[in-house]
């Protein structure tokens, strides 16, 4: 059985947890650009980002209701070295988003069956046997609708596809 040492100093940390380790970085262009042997601070400046957003963009006093006085100088300028990373990442923004939302075979199928076999009677839909969810009159409408609001082109077909079965049967 394991007992908790008292004596123990957990603070000291073993010798390979001591080296610093490299940050975890999101962004393939920064990713490609980082250089581990240089602090974040520079890494970040050679980029030409900010490592702290509240002293790159600070807010004015002006606005705060106090006005200050300015002798004209800027802060040292920083030199730009890597300017590639931030114009790779202004057109990774600017690309348009991809529509990833699509809706399960599953339901699609679900509710192509329950549009085949009773048309409008949500009622009659809840009843059904294939109902394996127990779904209520609304929650079948819903789905429904979103699938209407996903495939509107799809749903058209569908309908217009179920519409010369019914003038046969008839």
């Amino acid at each position: 059985r394991h007992k908790y040492s008292y004596n123990l100093n957990r603070k000291r940390l073993h010798r390979s947890a001591r080296r610093r380790a490299a940050p975890r970085i999101a962004c393939s262009h920064i990713r490609h650009a980082w250089d581990p042997h240089k602090s974040v601070a520079q890494n970040l400046a050679e980029m030409g980002l900010a490592e702290d957003p509240n002293k790159a963009l600070p807010i004015p006093k002006k606005l705060l209701g106090m006005e200050v006085e300015s002798d004209g100088q800027q802060p040292g300028k920083k030199i730009v070295r890597k300017p590639y990373v931030v114009t790779e990442m202004e057109l990774e923004a600017s690309l348009p988003e991809k529509k990833s939302n699509t809706l399960s075979r599953d339901l699609i199928d679900y509710v192509r069956y329950m549009i085949q076999n009773h048309g409008e009677n949500y009622k009659e839909m809840a009843r059904d046997e294939k109902n394996y969810y127990q779904d209520t009159p609304k929650q079948i409408k819903r789905k429904i609708n979103v699938y209407k609001n996903f495939y509107p082109e799809e749903y058209k077909n569908f309908i217009a596809s179920l519409k010369p079965e019914k003038m046969e049967v008839q």
